[in-house]
């Protein structure tokens, strides 16, 4: 029985022929094909690719005037020369991307031109938050662009920082001290602190303090002390000077002179000099006393002269020395005798006008900012 079921399953049971293929015998007929598809495909493609390469070439060359003509409103709105410069080149930027995203969808990759722009903004706000402070501080420039809370030459504290305004770039305000440094503050750190403009207004309020004794009759000090500031021809009549009592020490009585100048002109410091020499010379002349704190001295285990020993020492050898000078004096001829006072009377004359200077330094200073070397490369934006 095992043998007939052998038997009918070899009659039953046939095997497939297996068709083989030589190497040689590939069918060039099926690459001519393939080769006249894609050919008949770019000749169908070759009209919007061409027009899409001309719409990519022409958005690139309209790209600059275009924006200019299309901020020009914003030219009326504002002078800030950059604000002008990112509204066009934002604009020019605007219209090569529109060309560049129609010359995708005319080539068939629509897919592709979304997935770039939708890139792009992922890729803008990645690098919004790996570059923030250098975001804030361009977002700064512009804003001081627009407001100009100072120009170029003003006077400005900043941060603690008193200089003049050299340049304003994208990145940083330079400042020129009145030591002659250039100091260079990011525009986010001026933006964000104080800014106090010492040139908005000409006119400037400059102070000091002057003690006199109890003894005196303050009215009449009081007084005497505006007479000889009303005469300084730097000090300004409006508003007028004040002398006004600060404080009472120990033995003073402390004044506090307040006076207005003109800031581009004269130096608060210069002229609170002049006028501290001037009204010490009128208070002596007047018999007004200007005493020092009291002080108490106590000296233990002296007595007598031996208290200033090296003082009496020092007495004695200033007199020898003082006598061997007049003899040697006396020997000089008269004609060394008035050369040098001549070229003391010239020293005296130079010096007594330095004294009495009391012109503003503000001039002196921008000079020297034109003349020294610009610390950093790029345009003024204001």
């Amino acid at each position: 029985m095992l043998s007939a079921l052998i038997a009918t399953l070899a009659n039953n049971t046939s095997i497939p022929a297996i068709d083989t293929v030589k190497p040689n015998s590939i069918s060039w007929s099926f690459l001519k094909d393939q080769s006249v598809q894609l050919l008949h495909t770019f000749m169908q493609l070759l009209p919007t690719l061409l027009l899409g390469i001309v719409i990519l070439v022409i958005s690139y060359l309209i790209a600059t005037p275009l924006s200019r003509l299309l901020i020009k409103p914003v030219t009326y709105m504002t002078k800030s020369k950059l604000v002008h410069l990112v509204a066009r080149r934002g604009i020019s930027t605007l219209i090569i991307l529109l060309g560049f995203y129609l010359f995708l969808r005319l080539a068939g990759l629509t897919e592709f031109a979304v997935a770039i722009m939708s890139g792009t903004g992922l890729i803008g706000l990645i690098l919004g938050f790996a570059f923030r402070d250098i975001a804030e501080n361009f977002i700064a420039s512009l804003l001081l662009s627009v407001q100009r809370p100072f120009k170029i030459d003003d006077v400005i504290e900043v941060d603690g920082r008193i200089g003049i305004v050299k340049k304003v770039t994208a990145r940083a305000t330079t400042l020129v001290d009145y030591d002659g440094n250039h100091i260079q503050i990011p525009n986010a750190t001026v933006y964000k602190n104080t800014i106090k403009n010492l040139t908005a207004n000409p006119k400037m309020r400059g102070h000091f303090s002057i003690g006199i004794g109890y003894d005196n009759d303050i009215r009449d000090a009081q007084s005497l002390a505006i007479s000889i500031i009303s005469q300084q021809t730097s000090v300004l009549s409006d508003p007028p000077p004040q002398v006004l009592i600060d404080n009472l020490g120990s033995a003073t009585i402390n004044f506090t002179v307040y006076f207005w100048v003109n800031g581009e002109q004269y130096s608060t410091v210069k002229v609170s000099s002049q006028l501290m020499r001037e009204l010490i010379n009128s208070f002596t002349q007047h018999n007004i006393s200007m005493p020092d704190n009291a002080r108490e001295r106590i000296l233990l285990n002296s007595q007598g002269e031996d208290i200033y020993p090296i003082a009496s020492e020092a007495k004695t050898e200033t007199t020898e020395t003082t006598e061997t000078t007049e003899t040697t004096e006396t020997t000089e001829t008269t004609e060394e005798i008035n050369e040098q006072s001549h070229i003391q009377k010239h020293k005296t004359t130079e010096h007594e006008h330095s004294i009495d200077d009391v012109s503003s330094d503000t001039d002196d200073i921008r000079e020297q900012a034109d003349e020294s070397r610009d610390p950093e490369q790029g345009k003024n934006i204001i």
